[in-house]
């Protein structure tokens, strides 16, 4: 076994003894990316010295893992010394045909725990295990009727604007070559993207607040997606303030309150990468100093909000073909830069980073008005007694936070305290240096330990 102690994680667990909980673990690490139970190991990682493995209770559990699998899954199956006891270990790999069931219901490993899929959850994992998307399949209720061949005649100029190879084929061969209709039939992108009436499955519902429960004006809007894009943002150019700015030109420069490039790259994602088989709405809520925004549909378990703030992620689309009609309309990137572009242009604008995070049933943003930190303008730099103050203040937030959950990561810490990552590194390195805390294991897969506890 490696010196580094194990600890229950996406890939690891402990089970006392060999249960029907045994096999839930292993279905869903075969749903999510692989993992190993470990049989005969308490829930702190330390062997049951009663523990004791027959000759055959290797191939029995195998067996009966495979029994009671749908696909059947075999997992791979040794018997380890584990600090002087002999325990078993019973390994997966990711399934390449998901999802796996264990008598009759499905999981996913998320952090170091099991959780039932939804039905949603369950059909998305299916389509991403043939490479495709929900968005592709025909819809039995649209017909080309429903749809308004004016609006593919628009997609096709923004398509060709700047192009040295235009596309000049008529609105029917255009929909065929993007798959969004196939064989005469409507796939739920082509209805989507061309609806000629209301999208009652794509509505978005956008309201001003005077308070979270006092609302001023209030509106729905049930378009087709590109148009969608541009009635969310004519709504939120009514609600926000605009001033203009002095620069010495003949022509004032208009400022808004918040740059608005960068809330049309997040009206833009909400609209391609919501979950459209969720029944809950989309949401555009705007305060005197924030706007929150509201999208049906987690991120992909693949990509975690450290992952998105670092910039440390392979782009994937829940919906393929509206991604892809997107890009080629040149509305979005393919390769998802879009987060940080988001967070680039609201620090040039000297405002505070806007936060990202699953919330509920979905994924939100929330968009400040207010001003950067200092500290956020100048990377942590601060002077005199208002530095070691504000030092100290924070490192002992840091220690609480790190407390409650030693799994913790400098984005999330940075989001929570609201100050940039460099700062929260500057003060962990501090407080490395003073005893104070430790870093156990890597960098990825390790965790925090504070000193003195």
């Amino acid at each position: 076994m490696p010196k580094t102690k194990l600890r229950e994680d996406q890939h690891i667990e402990f089970k006392s003894s060999f249960t029907d909980a045994v096999i839930e673990s292993l279905t869903a690490f075969a749903n999510s990316r692989g993992g190993r139970v470990f049989v005969g190991v308490d829930d702190n990682g330390k062997p049951l010295k009663g523990f004791t493995l027959g000759n055959e209770s290797l191939q029995k559990w195998v067996n009966e893992i495979k029994n009671k699998t749908q696909p059947s899954i075999i997992p791979d199956a040794e018997a380890i010394d584990f600090e002087g006891i002999n325990v078993g270990v019973l390994s997966v790999k990711e399934f390449p045909v998901k999802p796996v069931s264990f008598k009759g219901r499905y999981y996913k490993r998320v952090n170091n725990a099991n959780h039932q899929l939804t039905l949603t959850e369950i059909a998305d994992l299916h389509l991403r295990s043939f490479n495709t998307s929900w968005d592709s399949y025909f819809n039995p209720d649209r017909t080309l009727d429903d749809l308004a061949l004016e609006k593919v005649v628009k997609f096709i100029e923004k398509c060709n604007q700047g192009k040295e190879t235009p596309l000049f084929d008529d609105p029917l061969t255009v929909l065929t070559k993007f798959e969004l209709i196939r064989d005469m039939q409507v796939t739920n992108a082509g209805f989507l993207l061309f609806a000629k009436n209301d999208v009652f499955q794509a509505a978005i519902e956008l309201g001003r607040f005077s308070t979270p429960t006092s609302i001023k004006d209030g509106v729905t809007v049930r378009s087709d997606l590109f148009s969608e894009v541009e009635e969310v943002l004519a709504f939120i150019r009514k609600h926000i303030n605009k001033g203009y700015v002095i620069t010495g030109d003949p022509q004032r420069e208009e400022r808004w309150q918040y740059p608005m490039p960068a809330l049309r790259e997040i009206v833009t994602n909400m609209v391609v990468h919501r979950d459209y088989m969720n029944s809950g709405d989309s949401s555009v809520k705007i305060f005197d100093d924030y706007i929150e925004f509201f999208n049906p549909g987690h991120l992909p378990d693949t990509i975690t909000i450290e992952q998105l703030l670092a910039d440390e992620y392979s782009s994937y689309s829940r919906n393929r073909k509206v991604a892809a009609t997107f890009k080629e309309a040149q509305l979005i990137e393919k390769y998802g830069s879009g987060i940080r572009r988001i967070r680039e242009a609201f620090g040039q604008y000297g405002l505070k980073a806007p936060k990202f995070e699953n919330f509920q049933h979905g994924f939100r943003v929330v968009v400040y008005a207010e001003a950067a930190t200092e500290i956020d303008r100048n990377s942590g730099k601060t002077s005199g007694k208002t530095s070691g103050k504000t030092s100290g203040k924070t490192s002992g937030k840091i220690l609480a936070y790190i407390r409650e959950n030693p799994d913790i990561t400098i984005p999330e810490l940075s989001q929570l305290l609201e100050i940039t990552e460099r700062s929260i590194e500057r003060n962990i390195s501090q407080l490395q240096k003073k005893k104070k805390l430790s870093r156990i294991g890597p960098a990825k897969g390790g965790y925090w330990e504070v000193i003195g506890d």
